[in-house]
């Protein structure tokens, strides 16, 4: 039986940007606000039992979840809502509330890709990276060419075994503000992370052209009889 899992969406961003009037993950797409999409598919995957949202200020917790204040940065979101969680959850599902398209099987084969074994700490989504990747260490000068084969582009879901996040969100602040996302931080932190292969179209919206996209995308899929959820 496949441990029981709290889902900790982080929602807190601005959305500079995104260039909208309020917080990012309140921004109306397809005829409701961004978070409830996220929302929606987490509690329909039966493992979850409880969902934590770290909000930004002066917003209400969605229906149906926990709200916490979220933090000036991600690892702050992240933390608050973690020590919010129900303590007898086993595993910890963290999903960014700009990725609206994400769906609830590809949340569950994360969660069943941790549960596997005891070799991983993490599970994380991602998709193998079609561009040829440069690197550069002032902007402007090419200090070498990744092989494209060896890398991934990593989304959310990513789902962890609660000791293992705990531990790492104990890490130096320094390092808690320089995260980009959490996997990173169990990686510095001795822990063993998997990837299990995504879909492009769970895309992060981060500025109107992200949002338009998903937009057509959730209205494609309503017009096919289909659900992002």
């Amino acid at each position: 039986m496949t441990p029981a899992a709290v889902a900790l969406v982080v929602a807190a961003g601005r959305g500079e940007r995104l260039r909208s009037h309020g917080p990012k993950a309140f921004v109306t797409l397809a005829g409701r606000p961004m978070i409830e999409w996220s929302i929606a598919v987490l509690a329909q995957v039966p493992a979850i039992t409880q969902i934590v949202v770290a909000l930004p200020e002066g917003c209400e917790a969605p229906e149906g979840t926990l709200g916490v204040a979220g933090g000036a940065e991600r690892s702050q979101s992240v933390r608050n809502a973690l020590l919010a969680a129900d303590p007898a959850a086993e595993l910890i599902v963290v999903h960014d509330a700009a990725r609206p398209l994400v769906s609830s099987e590809l949340i569950t084969r994360c969660i069943e890709a941790l549960d596997q074994d005891g070799e991983w700490d993490a599970a994380i989504a991602a998709t193998p990276v079609k561009d040829t990747i440069k690197r550069s260490g002032d902007g402007v000068g090419v200090v070498e060419t990744p092989p494209r084969d060896q890398l991934w582009a990593v989304q959310t879901p990513q789902v962890f075994r609660r000791a293992a996040l705990e531990s790492a969100l104990q890490r130096s602040e320094e390092e808690l503000l320089a995260a980009s996302d959490d996997a990173m931080l169990v990686e510095a932190n001795g822990g063993r992370v998997r990837l299990v292969e995504s879909l492009q179209e769970n895309l992060k919206v981060t500025t109107p052209a992200d949002l338009a996209l998903a937009e057509l995308i959730l209205r494609e899929s309503a017009d096919a009889g289909g659900s992002s959820e």
